[in-house]
């Protein structure tokens, strides 16, 4: 009852404002009419106008109402710069208090209580910073302030908090609209517009939102960078950290402006993705899938075939593909770029110097103005009783441990049901292991749809994997006697426990970010309590704002192409921030899980739209339907996009099929640029191709979009040529 009777008030005052006329009332143009009526009133009796003033701003804020500013001007114009400021300075700052709770009051329990999960971060960066969020939107009046009043009151900041941040935060902002109210006051003909003191506060009033947030950056950097001496000269522009894909583009770019730039790394160049991720793994794979086909020759009109290989040989190709592209991320070809290149360790001594030992054991010290942190990630290792008595395999050091063997491991136990678990796992059972898969939880491939999952799943155990969902991995045991002996017990969700003996043991349950060793905790840089990744703000900035990171170490995605992408915007923005700063733009992030067929993603799935309550159609196409899949015998999996109802707007492509990484491309294109599944139906795609699958599946959705009504017209209109 107290809530609809707030209710009932607020609609009966703003339907009063409206009807009564004081809309009009609160223009500059009513105010101006009315201005020398105003002058009697508050020359007869100061202090009762001065209090109905104060009691109407009140009024006018709490309520919402359209005209505060106006009253802010008439503060000005009526009782002068101080009074006026100190006058609608506190009926400003009361009255969004009393907007504030009315919106807690009526609307926050319910709001959080029905978005809980997605307002966790909010409601963490509320408790942290939430003054200091407040203060900003308060100096820099971008949204209309009865917006923030409504919006914050939603939040978790407290309401003693919210006031006094207000009251401050918008005391710059009514003095210039008090300044300029006086300068108004003044004015008696055409003349007095075009006079110097009235131009200069309108021109304060343009430029303040650009001075506030100049001034409130200058603030925050002499805070944070508060107790360190910087250099008064600088030996490079930018160091960066790590050799990997967002630390090679860095550079890169650095070098292309003609910045002077030092890149450091520890191993070996081209990080992680040449050298144990992406380009081993994707050769691996194809050699699987190249000896799947030849044992399934008869699909294709030929013999079977009984593969016999040396695994060896395998292990070389790989070794040989990583040679061949190593000279793209070498020493040489950065230094030929004008990167000054140094293969050793990187600490962080302070914000602008880094100590580099090279590998020889010599020691120096460059400061720079920037420095990028890109220092990639590693695998992480559960805590698994009994694992440091094994000499397991991770998919950083499977490629050397392994290249000398002449078969594959014949009974491999693969932890992990991720991306990287799900191709490897397929990868060797193709090549001959006996491979069980254990997944904690109830599915693969969490992050995709539960039927794309399921499929993965299927395509697994058809090439003899054994997948185990639901279990959990809880001791390793070698034999005293016999040390090749190795187990692995897992236990179900019943608590049933199991014993798999294995030859060979792989983690594959994720990746944690590399931010040790480097310095930044003396620097109180701070991680995620989630990933270990370090904090970042939306320009990729750490709490120093000339320190950036890029790669797996700023997350949120781990992913080659996304620590390329994020290197632009690391290298622009420490290098150009003082002029422009571009915020890291991940609307339209692809990726592609590797096992056949590929399974391939940009956008929302269908299970992400409903847990974020976006309303949505699917349109799908079989691409068992398709030509040139057939051809290829190949002809299984689907295209399905996802839509705004009754808009061709794409909202997420899902493609599970053979090549679906290279037809994801398209989409990711599309949606970039905003173009929808009719640009899509109109462009040629040529005959036979896989394709193809992007057309028809476009074409599937203008189909149930037809314009039934119209299409009846027509009909009428060719049965009319035909009488």
């Amino acid at each position: 009852m107290k809530k609809i009777l707030i209710v009932l008030v607020v609609i009966l005052v703003i339907a009063g404002f409206f009807f009564f006329g004081f809309d009009d009332l609160l223009t500059l143009q009513g105010i101006q009419a009315r201005l020398s009526q105003f002058y009697e009133w508050r020359d007869e009796s100061p202090l009762l106008v001065g209090g109905l003033f104060f009691l109407a701003y009140v009024l006018v804020a709490a309520f919402s109402l359209p005209g505060a500013a106006i009253m802010t001007l008439l503060a000005g114009a009526l009782f002068g710069l101080w009074w006026g400021l100190l006058l609608a300075s506190f009926a400003s700052s009361i009255g969004a208090l009393f907007a504030f709770l009315a919106a807690r009051f009526l609307f926050r329990d319910s709001f959080q209580t029905k978005f809980a999960s997605k307002l966790k971060s909010i409601n963490d960066g509320i408790a942290k910073d939430g003054g200091f969020y407040l203060f900003t939107v308060r100096l820099l009046p971008i949204f209309p302030f009865f917006l923030v009043n409504i919006l914050m009151g939603l939040t978790t900041i407290k309401a003693w908090t919210y006031y006094w941040v207000s009251q401050l935060g918008m005391l710059a902002g009514t003095f210039v609209y008090v300044n300029a109210g006086v300068q108004l006051a003044q004015i008696e003909s055409l003349g007095d517009v075009i006079s110097p003191t009235l131009l200069g506060s309108f021109a304060l009033l343009a430029i303040f939102p650009l001075l506030a947030k100049k001034a409130l950056d200058w603030y925050k950097a002499q805070q944070v960078y508060k107790g360190w001496h910087k250099p008064k000269s600088f030996d490079r522009n930018m160091v960066v950290i790590g050799a990997g894909a967002g630390g090679l583009v860095s550079a890169y770019i650095a070098a292309t402006v003609k910045a002077k730039v030092t890149l450091v790394e520890a191993n070996k160049m081209g990080g992680d993705c040449l050298n144990y991720g992406c380009v081993p793994s994707k050769s691996l794979i194809k050699s699987a899938k190249v000896a799947h086909h030849m044992r399934h020759g008869a699909d294709y009109g030929l013999q079977n075939v009984e593969v016999n290989y040396d695994f060896k040989s395998v292990m070389s190709r790989i070794q040989r593909i990583i040679k061949k592209i190593e000279p793209n991320d070498s020493v040489e070809r950065y230094s030929g770029l004008g990167v000054e290149v140094i293969k050793g360790y990187a600490t962080i001594v302070n914000p602008w110097t880094v100590e580099i030992k090279d590998n020889n054991g010599q020691v120096q010290q460059l400061t720079t103005r920037n420095i990028v942190i890109a220092a990639g990630s590693r695998p992480f290792i559960p805590p698994i009783d009994g694992l440091e008595n094994i000499d397991y395999l991770t998919s950083d050091t499977l490629w050397q441990k392994l290249s000398h063997q002449q078969s594959p491991p014949k009974r491999l136990v693969i932890i992990g049901g991720g991306p990287i678990g799900c191709e490897l796992s397929q990868a060797f059972a193709r090549l001959g292991s006996n491979v069980t898969q254990i997944e904690r939880g109830s599915r693969l491939l969490k992050k995709e749809d539960p039927e794309v999952a399921e499929y993965a799943k299927d395509c697994l155990e058809t090439d003899g994997v054994n997948v185990l969902l639901n279990h959990d991995a809880i001791r390793c045991t070698r034999d005293d006697i016999n040390s090749a002996l190795q187990s692995l017990t897992v236990k179900d969700k019943q608590g049933v426990e199991a014993t798999i003996e294995f030859d060979a043991l792989l983690i594959a349950v994720g990746r944690q970010a590399r931010t040790t060793g480097y310095g930044l905790e003396n620097l109180g840089i701070d991680t995620f309590d989630t990933g270990g990744t370090l904090v970042t703000n939306d320009y990729l900035e750490t709490k120093f704002p000339n320190i950036l990171a890029a790669g797996d170490v700023a997350g949120p995605y781990q992913f080659t192409h996304v620590a390329s992408h994020q290197a632009w915007y690391a290298a622009v923005n420490s290098l150009f921030g003082g002029l422009k700063k571009f915020k890291v733009d991940y609307r339209v992030i692809p990726w592609v899980t590797f096992i056949d067929p590929e399974i391939a993603r940009v956008g929302l799935s269908e299970t992400e739209a409903h847990e974020q309550d976006i309303k949505f159609e699917v349109t799908r196409y079989d691409i068992g339907d398709l030509d040139r899949a057939i051809t290829e015998s190949q002809a299984t999996g689907w295209v399905k996009v996802l839509t705004v109802p009754n808009k061709d707007k794409i909202l997420g492509v899902t493609i599970v099929g053979n090549n679906a990484g290279e037809l994801l491309a398209e989409y990711v294109l599309a949606m970039k640029h905003n173009l929808g599944l009719n640009k899509i139906l109109g462009t040629i795609h040529p005959y036979p191709t896989m394709s193809e699958a992007n057309k028809y599946a476009a074409g599937a959705w203008k189909r149930n979009h037809a314009p039934e009504k119209l299409l009846k017209w027509v009909e009428r209109y060719h049965r009319f040529k035909r009488s």
